[in-house]
């Protein structure tokens, strides 16, 4: 009989352009090419790119309907500042499509960039798919085909966008959507949710459990091999400790969490959202205007982020998150932006730079949002199974990268 282990298959995406897929020992661990790209053409687009796409989980949040929710999304669409890209292969042919890696949302689709060709595998279903981020959108028809994820992770009937139009996109060619499938709901015509990758890989009984962990590390580069995403599990020797979990709320993969500043509770008990496609994190107002009164920093009019003198960084004190009883600390260094890509930001180059937002006002009961600058600290495990979030240290946790 297989082990638990050997049924556990686990996939995971390494940082870089030049990876290769490799395989790891002669565990079923696969390693498939993924480039982390800086798309900034001014410094504002750090803040504003997240608040675009904040504002278009409240938007979700508050709509009865696709159709409510397309009406509020008026405001241009500002293009993401940090992306991950997954080169994944989809049809007979495995053509090769880079494609950004996102919790925030769950349809899988192609042809921004790079067009989509039908092949032997593909079936056009006829059906319209729309989809809105925010910080960007598209439309187009809805296939089923292959979708190789390496050369042991093949889909074969997965469920995918072809985009006839697409904005927000340049240089990527499409999203792999690992949120809750709840979010597909709406946006294909015809159905009600469409499966994602992950329910595939579960279905045709790829991976054993519905679990997607993720892996990244802080760096100073725009590109760097240092991250990894897993299928069906979780990877060992990327976390240190215990992983804490905590059930999932709403309808993304949202938790509740408290949030503390020395002495001052900056948020308490709130319900928010972690996100891979936001780059910083956002607080509400209530609590991000505390953060800033505690730590001193003052509004950068280059780059809409707050700024701090080298003594109040020498001052600072953990952003300490508490997360289903256990406690998650930002440090001083975590708090920042990478000082050798402030000018990549419009900022300068002996300035320090808070990586906290203001997210606005307390609207829909969503008042934060735990983006890449979280998650690069921690090991975050996503898991459809038992419906819950988790959380653990890792060996970077308290790195001085920045």
């Amino acid at each position: 009989m297989f082990s638990a282990s050997s049924l556990l298959t686990l996939v995971t995406l390494a940082l870089g352009i030049a990876a290769k897929p490799v395989i790891i020992d002669r565990s079923p661990v696969l390693s498939i090419p993924l480039t982390k790209v800086h798309n900034i053409t001014s410094g504002h687009n750090l803040v504003a790119s997240g608040l675009a796409r904040a504002q278009n989980f409240k938007d979700r949040a508050k709509a009865h309907d696709l159709a409510e929710i397309r009406k509020r999304q008026s405001v241009p669409v500002t293009n993401e500042v940090v992306t991950y890209l997954a080169s994944v292969g989809v049809g007979a042919s495995d053509t090769q499509y880079q494609l950004i890696v996102d919790t925030g949302s769950s349809n899988t689709w192609v042809g921004a960039t790079t067009k989509y060709v039908p092949s032997s595998t593909s079936t056009d279903t006829g059906d319209r798919v729309s989809v809105t981020y925010g910080s960007g959108e598209f439309s187009g028809t809805e296939y089923i085909d292959e979708v190789t994820l390496s050369s042991s992770l093949v889909i074969t009937s997965q469920s995918i966008g072809v985009a006839s139009s697409s904005e927000g996109f340049e240089g990527t060619d499409g999203i792999l959507g690992i949120g809750p499938d709840d979010l597909t709901e709406g946006t294909v015509s015809g159905v009600s949710t469409v499966p994602t990758v992950t329910d595939n890989l579960f279905s045709q009984g790829t991976i054993s459990e519905k679990v997607v962990a993720i892996s990244f590390e802080p760096t100073t580069s725009d590109e760097v091999t240092n991250g990894e995403l897993t299928f069906g599990g979780t990877d060992s020797s990327k976390f240190t400790g215990d992983i804490t979990y905590t059930s999932k709320t709403g309808d993304y993969w949202g938790i509740t969490q408290t949030v503390t500043y020395g002495s001052t509770t900056i948020q308490s008990s709130l319900s928010g959202i972690v996100d891979t496609g936001t780059t910083l994190l956002y607080l509400e107002e209530n609590g991000f205007d505390k953060y800033i009164e505690a730590t001193g920093g003052t509004f950068d009019d280059n780059t809409g982020l707050y700024k701090i003198t080298t003594a109040q960084f020498n001052a600072l004190e953990d952003l300490v998150f508490t997360i289903g009883g256990t406690e998650f600390a930002l440090t001083p260094n975590a708090q920042i932006w990478p000082r050798s890509l402030n000018t990549a930001i419009g900022g300068s180059a002996s300035s320090i730079y808070l990586v906290v937002a203001n997210l606005g006002g307390e609207e829909a009961g969503f008042d934060f949002i735990d983006g890449y600058v979280f998650l690069e600290r921690f090991y975050s495990v996503f898991d459809t199974t038992n419906s819950r979030v988790g959380f653990a240290t890792t060996s970077f946790t308290t790195a001085t990268t920045n």
